[in-house]
């Protein structure tokens, strides 16, 4: 039996990360009836939904779980077929309003680095 999955990302703005995720994934924004809690869904119905939810705290340490935005193709895409995909999109999310931390290029993979506007880390791969 398979169960539907949501992903909740605690912020401190969820309108503010709502808008750059819609954007990043081309997902549609929810309308809710709160500034609490924002919405995005995929179009297609395939993805998951996300929620965003306002917390009092502020992010202090590196996530202990992290978003994979598969730019460059399904999993097994050959290497040098990701490299320009995933090149590609950081200048994009960077306009977006993500910060480009890192590539990593090593034998096995090809991934970038970077986080969204409130400093939650996710790759490009």
């Amino acid at each position: 039996m398979t169960v539907e999955l949501q992903i909740a990302v605690d912020c401190a703005d969820p309108a503010r990360l709502a808008a750059f995720w819609s954007r990043a994934l081309g997902y549609t924004t929810e309308d809710l009836p709160t500034d609490e809690w924002q919405a995005i869904t995929d179009p297609s119905g395939t993805g998951p939904r996300i929620l965003f939810h306002r917390v009092p705290e502020p992010k202090l340490t590196k996530n202990r779980l992290h978003l994979d935005v598969r730019v460059g193709g399904p999993r097994g895409t050959p290497k040098p077929t990701r490299r320009p995909l995933v090149d590609a999109a950081i200048p994009r999310l960077v306009s977006l309003g993500a910060t480009h931390l890192r590539t990593v290029d090593d034998e096995e993979d090809y991934f970038a680095v970077l986080t969204d506007p409130e400093s939650h880390e996710f790759c490009l791969c």
